[in-house]
């Protein structure tokens, strides 16, 4: 159990000190990961930077998605869980997403295009794994962007998402996964929504204490 995502960072952090004062390239996945990638980048003096992924969300049900889709276009879809949806409309709510990565690059980086992947470590931090589709983009869009290695850091995931990134992935870093695993939220103790605003403000202190 986690207090809240500044402890669940710090403790992440703990379980990366070999790549403290390293070139490693911290990605946080907005909003959640955010506090938790400012902690570990803050403790291990690596660069940090935001990595835009979306949801695909059903059009009925968009607290549901059947897969995600990444800042340069790569996507991972869960084939079985497309249901009855057709090409059209899976394309449709590719590019309904592609628009909310434009603007949450605009809000949240500034329009800033992310500092380049290749031949770098990278770790991916969010504040956990349910479904997992959103991660499996980000790890996809590492890969194509010509990572050297492709950490994937977080403190719960459920069984399924450990076996499927162990193999997906160079490192695997999992604080907890319960056997009864329902919500990223059941591990942290204060769990809240975060807004743009404290993620700004998070990026802009970290830029302001690494100057």
């Amino acid at each position: 159990m986690f207090k809240d995502r500044k402890d669940a960072g710090r403790q992440l952090a703990l379980g990366l000190q070999r790549y403290k004062d390293t070139d490693a390239l911290i990605l946080a996945i907005p909003r959640g990961g955010v506090e938790l990638g400012y902690e570990v980048a803050k403790a291990l003096h690596c660069d940090l930077s935001m990595i835009i992924c979306r949801k695909l969300p059903y059009p009925h049900n968009p607290e549901s998605g059947f897969g995600a889709i990444a800042e340069d276009g790569s996507v991972f879809i869960y084939e079985a869980a497309t249901g009855d949806l057709s090409d059209v409309e899976i394309e449709d709510i590719k590019q309904a997403q592609q628009q909310e990565i434009k603007r949450r690059i605009e809000v949240l980086r500034g329009g800033r295009p992310l500092p380049s992947l290749k031949d770098r470590t990278v770790i991916l931090i969010d504040d956990g794994i349910a479904m997992g589709s959103t991660m499996h983009a980000a790890v996809q869009m590492c890969r194509n962007s010509s990572a050297s290695k492709i950490v994937v850091a977080v403190p719960v995931a459920g069984a399924r998402s450990v076996s499927e990134f162990s193999k997906s992935v160079d490192e695997l870093i999992v604080l907890e996964s319960p056997i009864n695993f329902y919500a990223v939220a059941q591990v942290y103790e204060h769990w809240y929504d975060v807004s743009d605003k404290e993620v700004l403000a998070l990026m802009r202190q970290f830029e302001k204490n690494v100057k």
